[in-house]
């Protein structure tokens, strides 16, 4: 067994320094109710039954809707031959369909697996051989993309829907019209072997259906390829998703349960960062969520005034988006009282600038998938530091530790791995003990990050772990994107860095070598990514070159590539 030396500063609390710059009212430790993910929303649809609980386009489900069509579609499921423990993968945009979808799966006793709806067949496959879906519920949209996989990497019985279906009256009859002209019309017809949700939601049993689940079984495998870029999921268990959301809601404390408390909801639900902070944190207060099947600046501008949600959990993108948008002027933004900033690093100009259009407070947070996500976060209305993470969120532990050893805490303001430790901590990787055993050490999760701690407790990340690239908020592998380049029929070798970018932070740049004789420009190689990975991990610019920088074992040395660039623009 490992043994781990730790330092203590001399005027900490209890060794953790940070709990004396909580805010009034936030606790060091978080009660934690013995109850499973959909029972959160068992409990608001008795407490609140005729709150809305959604609004999709002034589309309204309440509560007590919302809990019921969780019922029947666990009755549809069970029906479909889903049994406690099988997967249900999830291939939807931010909408009520994930919400009912997600729910129901939970209360049949299923894992969810939210996944990507951007995702191509080569990184499909890859997923559904891991986690082995019994139902996928998707858009319809996308039905050619899942019908092209079978066998094993399949994603077994598909149940459809399309946006149409969750939006009001008339928009709901337009929506054929602008989605055909866009190219993204393709409605599928109920039947048993394809059948509809909503169809399939009508015709189950109108009774409530006893949750299979418990509170230590596993609820969520979230994909994520840690710092790798090898497919992994992280196990999330229903407990660990239900800490992290009573952690976020004692992190606000003010954040009452009235009847106006609604949050704006525009990051994509299959990420676990909009899993927890919106849907399942919106649970445990009885909120409103304001549901927004991607970021469009102009609609998220006509939701905040019309609604006037107080909570805006988003990626530093969308506040640089909205804060520089030409109307935004035009629109009343003053009911925004706090955002969490998390996914990629907050610039201080983005912060101040949303903070005076709206007058509320921005402040920067962390996580990671397999802390279901959030460990860290700014005081709201209290000492925040820019520039770094802020504190750990109550009933949670954070260290520094040495690189080389992992037994050695750190001294305050040095640099080592950040690790993390608290009811948040997911059980592992999905069928992957081996990189289980390499993050978890006696209950500590490594994250991966460089990271250093202030005396008084306050961490900052100083580097990400290995050659990860975030676009936007988004984990961009460069060993993914290479082996799609090197799979091309002219290519030989290939690097991807990441080279900053203002409006999404990083974007992916590649340097490829040829085969002897053979040719390619670099828009051929750019638009065979295309083909072959998401939109967001194609690389920017591709540039082609005699050869690449490597050790003498052969390894393409990215940091060359990338000290090679920082000289170019110094």
């Amino acid at each position: 067994m490992t043994t781990v030396e730790r330092r203590t500063p001399a005027d900490s609390v209890d060794g953790r320094p940070w709990l004396a710059h909580y805010e009034p009212g936030v606790p060091s430790e978080v009660d934690i109710p013995e109850c499973t993910v959909d029972a959160l929303l068992r409990r608001a649809a008795e407490r609140w039954p005729e709150r809305d609980a959604l609004i999709f386009f002034d589309k309204r489900t309440t509560f007590r809707e919302l809990d019921r069509a969780a019922d029947r579609f666990a009755h549809a499921l069970q029906r479909l031959g889903v049994r406690p423990g099988d997967r249900v993968s999830l291939h939807l945009p931010t909408s009520p369909a994930f919400v009912i979808s997600f729910m129901g799966a939970l209360r049949a006793g299923a894992l969810a697996v939210p996944m990507n709806p951007l995702y191509m067949p080569r990184e499909l496959v890859e997923l559904f051989e891991l986690t082995q879906p019994k139902v996928s519920v998707t858009l319809d949209v996308l039905v050619p993309r899942l019908q092209s996989l079978s066998g094993p990497a399949g994603p077994g019985q598909l149940v459809t829907t399309g946006i149409q279906d969750s939006l009001p009256v008339p928009i709901k009859w337009l929506y054929p019209l602008k989605a055909r002209k866009e190219g993204r019309w393709n409605p599928q017809r109920h039947s048993q072997e394809m059948p509809q949700l909503f169809r399939l939601l009508r015709e189950a049993p109108p009774v409530p259906f006893v949750s299979a689940g418990g509170p230590d079984q596993p609820a969520v495998l979230q994909p994520t390829g840690g710092t790798t870029g090898i497919p992994k999921a992280a196990t999330l268990t229903h407990r660990n998703l239900v800490a992290n959301a009573y952690q976020v809601a004692a992190w606000l404390p003010d954040a009452e349960p009235d009847e106006g408390f609604a949050i704006l909801c525009p990051l994509p639900l299959f990420h676990i960062y909009g899993l927890t902070v919106d849907l399942n944190y919106a649970m445990v207060k009885g909120a409103t969520l304001l549901l927004l099947p991607r970021f469009e600046p102009v609609e998220a501008l006509k939701t905040i005034a019309k609604h006037k949600p107080r909570l805006f959990p988003g990626a530093p993108i969308m506040y640089q988006t909205l804060g520089r948008h030409p109307e935004a002027w035009k629109y009343d933004l003053r009911s925004i009282d706090a955002c969490i900033s998390g996914a990629a690093p907050l610039a201080p100009d983005v912060q101040y600038r949303f903070e005076e259009i709206t007058g509320g407070r921005v402040v920067e947070g962390y996580g990671l998938s397999e802390a279901s996500p959030v460990t860290h976060c700014n005081p709201v209305h209290g000492d925040r530091r820019n520039g770094t993470i802020g504190l750990p969120f109550p009933s949670t532990d954070a260290r520094i530790m040495d690189l080389e050893t992992g037994t050695r805490e750190m001294p305050i303001g040095e640099v080592g791995e950040l690790w993390v430790h608290g009811p948040q901590v997911m059980a592992g990787y999905w069928e992957r003990p081996a990189e289980t055993d390499d993050v978890l050490r006696e209950g500590w999760l490594r994250t991966g990050d460089l990271a250093t701690v202030s005396e008084d407790g306050y961490f900052t990340i100083v580097d990400r772990a290995k050659d990860l690239i975030i676009v936007g908020g988004l984990n961009v592998y460069p060993r993914e994107v290479e082996e799609v380049l090197i799979s091309h029929p002219a290519v030989s070798d290939a690097a991807v860095i990441g080279k900053p970018e203002e409006r999404h932070g990083e974007l992916p740049h590649a340097y490829v070598t040829l085969l002897p004789g053979l040719t390619a420009t670099p828009q051929e190689l750019i638009e065979y990514c295309r083909a072959n990975v998401s939109r967001y991990k194609v690389p920017a610019t591709i540039e082609i070159r005699e050869e690449l920088p490597k050790t003498m074992i052969g390894k393409v040395l990215r940091k060359d590539l990338r000290a090679e660039h920082e000289a170019t623009e110094s």
